[in-house]
Parts: structure tokens; C-alpha cells; sequence
């Protein structure tokens, strides 16, 4: 399944006779709160999942956003009614950053089946689609999380990659150079890391950028295709949107993907002891 979909592929899906499962998981950073705009509207038969409490465990030392336990995920997925070998369909509000964590801990699970919605739920509004305020009663799911599909960096992992493969950083460019940190103890960046923003995924539209504009993309931040890539951002919530655009682009494929440093930033920085490089260079 390619990882992202159309307005127009979704809606011939979920007219078909076996719909995909339906996911949104609109999330700000600084809020407000997904739920809020999931009441005021969703695509029809679309299960709200809490990005903070149901795509992540606690905040802690490994992080802001740390990966949930198999366990808890397994049970979030049942209860929105994700099945084995039905496909499931990701949003969020527009640019897919969102989405794409939930995309990422699907796949990591094991459930290959999963793609994004490009545009979000912007898109499919702005095309006059149907939506609705309407909560819907999911069947019961049946899938079984069976973590380790895709890679997985800690901190150590992550220091080696910078220097022996591509890590890539996926905050804003000044959070990246440490002019400015407005969540994490330290500003700057991973040395060695280069930063691709996931803000370069989409265009003017709205919409994702081709696969040839995302792998000129990437070639000009400097990946090289033939080292181990991996990525990662704040909390691990929008390096997933890199590791979602390496594979749009066929930089990578779902046989060799790139590694999500799921702590990231968040739990780099809160090591005293781990070094920061701050200005524009990879350091």
C-alpha cells in the first residue's frame, strides 16, 4: 500500500465493499486539544485516537512522546477497530505530520496495510466531502501489535548514525541552528545531524510534494542512499513525516526503512551529558 492516499482513492474505498478503517488523529503541539475538532467534525465512520494518550506512553526521561507499550497500542487499535488485513486510512488536520506517527506505529506494529491522507482533512473539506458529527460504533478489531518491523534508535544509536550514516533533524531550521527552544532543556541539535524540515513535504496546496520533488529534496540536504538513514524531530512525532517522505520519494521502501530516534530531541537534551552543535552546520 503506498503510504499516502487521495481525496478521491479514500472515497472510492470507503465506497467499496470493504472500506479501509478509518483513523483521526488531528494533533497541534501547542494545542488545542484533536478532540475538540473531531466533535465539530470527521470523515464519516472516522475513530478519533489521542495522539498524547494513546499514541505514546507517559513523558519521562525517554521523551515527550515515548513509544506505548505493545500491550496498551494493541488495545487502543481494537477498540478503533482495526483488523488484520483490512487497511487502515490516517488524518489530521492537513499536513500529515500527525498522521504519519500513527502510520509509523502501525507499520512498526506490523500491520503493513496503512497510508495517510494527503491534504487531511483540509482537503477533503475544501472538495465539499461528506463528514459529520455523528460518533461511530466500531466492530471490534482483532489486530495484534507485533512490535519491531521498523527500525528504532536510542540515543547512542542515534550519536553513531550522525556520524556513520544520515540522521536527519526534522524541527524548523531555528530550532535545528538553537536560536530558539521553546519545549526541550537545551537548544541545537545532534551532531552530525542535518536538518530536513518537515515543512518541505507539502507544497502550496496543501498536498505532498511528488515523489521527484521529495527525493531532490533530500539529495539536497545531503542523504546518501547507500548509508543507513534515520530521523527524528522533538518528541518523535513529526520525524515520522521524514521516514513517511523518504519512502514517498524512494529514498527508502518498506523493506529498508529508515530508523525513527523515537526519543528524540526531547530525550537527547535531557542528558546533561550528551553534546549539542548549534548553528547551521551538521557539526
Amino acid at each position: 500500500m503506498h503510504p499516502l492516499i487521495s481525496t478521491d482513492d479514500l472515497m472510492t474505498a470507503l465506497q467499496g465493499e470493504s472500506p479501509p478503517t478509518l483513523l483521526d488523529v488531528r494533533w497541534s503541539l501547542l494545542g488545542p486539544p484533536g478532540r475538540e475538532a473531531y466533535d465539530a467534525g470527521h470523515l464519516p465512520g472516522a475513530v478519533f485516537v489521542d495522539l498524547d494518550a494513546e499514541l505514546a506512553a507517559e513523558p519521562g526521561p525517554a521523551g515527550r512522546h515515548p513509544l506505548p507499550e505493545p500491550d496498551a497500542l494493541e488495545a487502543v487499535l481494537r477498540r478503533a477497530g482495526v483488523r488484520t488485513g483490512r487497511p487502515v486510512v490516517v488524518y489530521d488536520a492537513d499536513n500529515g505530520s500527525a498522521a504519519a506517527r500513527a502510520w509509523w506505529l502501525l507499520r512498526w506494529a506490523g500491520h503493513r496495510e496503512v497510508a495517510v491522507l494527503d491534504g487531511g482533512y483540509a482537503a477533503w473539506v475544501a472538495e465539499a466531502r461528506p463528514t459529520t458529527t455523528e460518533p461511530p460504533q466500531p466492530t471490534g478489531g482483532d489486530v495484534r501489535v507485533r512490535p519491531g518491523s521498523m527500525p528504532v534508535l536510542d540515543a547512542d544509536g542515534a550519536a553513531r548514525l550522525a556520524r556513520e550514516g544520515t540522521l536527519l533533524d526534522a524541527r524548523a531550521p531555528e530550532r535545528y541552528r538553537g536560536e530558539v527552544e521553546p519545549m526541550d532543556p537545551r537548544a541545537g541539535h545532534v551532531p552530525g545531524a542535518l536538518n530536513a524540515p518537515f515543512a518541505a513535504h507539502v507544497g502550496d496546496s496543501g498536498r505532498w510534494r511528488s515523489a521527484d520533488e521529495l527525493a531532490a529534496h533530500f539529495a539536497a540536504v545531503g542523504v546518501d542512499r547507500s548509508a543507513p538513514i534515520g530521523a527524528y524531530c522533538g518528541s518523535g512525532v513529526t520525524a515520522c513525516s521524514v521516514l513517511l517522505a523518504l519512502e514517498v520519494a524512494g529514498v527508502t521502501d518498506p523493506e529498508h526503512p529508515a530508523a525513527l530516534y523515537a526519543g528524540s530531541w526531547s530525550n537527547w537534551s535531557a542528558d546533561p551529558d550528551r553534546p549539542a552543535a548549534t548553528g547551521p552546520d551538521a557539526g
